[in-house]
C-alpha cells in the first residue's frame, strides 16, 4: 500500500515550458486514480484545441482568468470557475489576459506528467517543434485539433 502525501505550497516537481509552468503535485508514482498538477499560465499561452479517447481532466481556475472551451461551450474563466473534460471532448484553454492564471489540473488516469516532461523537453529547444509535439501527443492519447500557441 503506498503511503499518503502531504504537499506543501511551493513543493512538487516543476517543469518549465514558455509561458507555462507545473508543479506536480500527485503523480504515478504514487496515485492510481489521478495525477494532480499547479498550473501556471501566462498570458499569450494557448495549448490548442484537443481531445483524448481515455483520459478526464478537470481543470479549476484558483487565481486570475483562462478562456475555457469544452465541445462548443466557451467561458472566460475566473477564479472559482471548474471546466470537467470527459473522455472524447474536444478542449482548450488559453490565456488571452493581461496578467497570469493558476489552475489545479486533475489528470486521470495518473501518468500524464511524463506528457509535460517530454512537452518540456521539445520546447526548451526553441520555437515549438511542431511535428515532434503531434508525435508526443499522439503517444499520449491526444488528437490535436488547433495548434498549441507560445506568443513571444
Amino acid at each position: 500500500m503506498t503511503a499518503g502525501k502531504i504537499v506543501e505550497p511551493g513543493q512538487g516537481h516543476t517543469l518549465s515550458l514558455p509561458r507555462f509552468r507545473i508543479a506536480v503535485k500527485v503523480d504515478a508514482g504514487i496515485a492510481l486514480g489521478a495525477s494532480v498538477f499547479e498550473v501556471h499560465v501566462d498570458p499569450g499561452f494557448d495549448v490548442g484545441a484537443h481531445r483524448h479517447t481515455e483520459v478526464e481532466e478537470t481543470f479549476y481556475v484558483l487565481e486570475g482568468e483562462l478562456d475555457l472551451r469544452v465541445d462548443e461551450q466557451v467561458t472566460r474563466g475566473r477564479a472559482g470557475t471548474l471546466m470537467f473534460v470527459p473522455k472524447g471532448a474536444a478542449h482548450q484553454f488559453l490565456n488571452a489576459s493581461a496578467g497570469g492564471a493558476k489552475v489545479l489540473l486533475v489528470v486521470s488516469p495518473p501518468g500524464h506528467e511524463r506528457y509535460f516532461e517530454e512537452l518540456a523537453d521539445i520546447l526548451a529547444s526553441g520555437p515549438p517543434d511542431h511535428e515532434a509535439i503531434a508525435a508526443l501527443r499522439e503517444r499520449f492519447d491526444t488528437e490535436q485539433l488547433t495548434p498549441l500557441v507560445v506568443t513571444p
